[in-house]
């Protein structure tokens, strides 16, 4: 699966998101049936709802474009892999960059940071979210590789 292919062949099915994530981890491509947390600086929910069964689906995140606090680090990004997510999309940041960039997930983000996030639980699960000019809805499809992340009402791949 390549945007690129899904772009020439499908121009009028998908959405463009246009924000310069970072890539991390060593899956470079990922897709699936969204699933959303909208938090900001506090990742207490999101944590929760990785630890349920991802069934291939794909995280995303709305954390407010902020990059003053971490949302995942390395040992929610182990939890994200051993529930079995496809990978996960943060308009926010991580932490142990180094860590997760090594191990077998897929990952965006807007920035790294080392400050841990808050824990109160704070935020809603499975609403719309909207950043870089796409709305995310859950159930939707997300896909996702080096050329950038396209949102789709249908499954495409």
């Amino acid at each position: 699966m390549k945007t690129a292919d899904l772009v020439d062949t499908h121009d009028d099915l998908v959405q463009f998101c246009d924000l310069p994530f970072l890539t991390f981890g060593r899956s470079p491509s990922f897709w699936g049936p969204i699933a959303t947390v909208k938090c900001f600086e506090d990742n207490a929910l999101l944590k929760a709802f990785l630890q349920e069964p991802g069934h291939g689906r794909v995280m995303v995140v709305d954390g407010g474009g902020s990059t003053r606090r971490a949302l995942i680090g390395d040992q929610i990004a182990a939890i994200l892999k051993s529930s079995g997510w496809a990978g996960i999309i943060i308009n926010g940041a991580i932490r142990d960059s180094v860590e997760v960039d090594a191990m077998n997930v897929g990952v965006r983000c807007l920035a790294v940071t080392p400050k841990k996030s808050a824990k109160t639980g704070a935020g809603e699960r499975e609403t719309a979210v909207a950043f870089g000019g796409v709305t995310f809805q859950p159930g939707q499809y997300v896909y996702c590789d080096g050329d950038g992340v396209l949102v789709s009402s249908e499954r495409l791949a």
